[in-house]
């Protein structure tokens, strides 16, 4: 199907996105523009096009991470299995947020904010507080259909998170985290999961 005039092919917003997350997590959010379209193949004038600024292109960035962690709630009957659930959200979270990709785009964050405060803000908003939200939303259901027992869904949503990233993020960002092998991801996100539905049993 031929594209609408004025759309952007899907993999040149993919190239756009990726090149974005390794110049940024390089370079800092100072980047200029310019290396951003020579790695994703592109024109400077096309990143402006579709983005317009470098803080909504790293919203675009986060959107896109956010919805790969957040993709194991989405799941039909998802809500039905909610330890495997939340073990693969998990499991999604520690790929996207510990991985150096992750790390360096923390890190070149909170090394920009104070400067550049509409990026830091566009980052929050758009990646960890949208994926607290979206995990809130879910242990809300749990607790409407009666298989969990929360009072308070946000707050739950941080203790789980905090379980599965903690101390680790920091390490992360201070660059003395040891990498994390598969079998100790799955055990990691698997444990909070089983913690969790403990805590919260009805």
């Amino acid at each position: 199907m031929p594209r609408i005039a004025g759309q952007i092919d899907p993999a040149k917003t993919e190239a756009i996105l990726d090149a974005a997350a390794e110049v940024f997590g390089e370079r800092g959010l100072a980047a200029p523009v310019e290396e951003i379209a020579r790695r994703a193949g592109v024109s400077k004038q096309t990143i402006y096009n579709r983005y317009g600024s470098k803080a909504e292109l790293m919203r675009a960035i986060v959107e896109r991470r956010v919805d790969e962690i957040t993709a194991p709630l989405l799941i039909p009957g998802a809500e039905e299995r909610p330890e495997e659930t939340l073990a693969a959200f998990g499991r999604a979270m520690i790929e996207a947020v510990l991985k150096p990709r992750g790390v360096a785009m923390l890190r070149m964050t909170v090394q920009s904010a104070v400067e550049l405060p509409d990026l830091a803000r566009a980052f929050h908003e758009s990646g960890p507080a949208t994926s607290r939200r979206r995990l809130a939303r879910f242990l809300a259901l749990e607790a409407e259909a009666g298989r969990l027992a929360i009072d308070d869904p946000d707050q739950a949503a941080d203790f789980f998170a905090s379980m599965v990233i903690g101390a680790r993020q920091l390490a992360g960002l201070l660059g003395v985290a040891q990498p994390l092998s598969e079998p100790e991801i799955d055990a990691i996100a698997a444990e909070a999961a089983r913690r969790l539905m403990r805590a919260y049993a009805p």
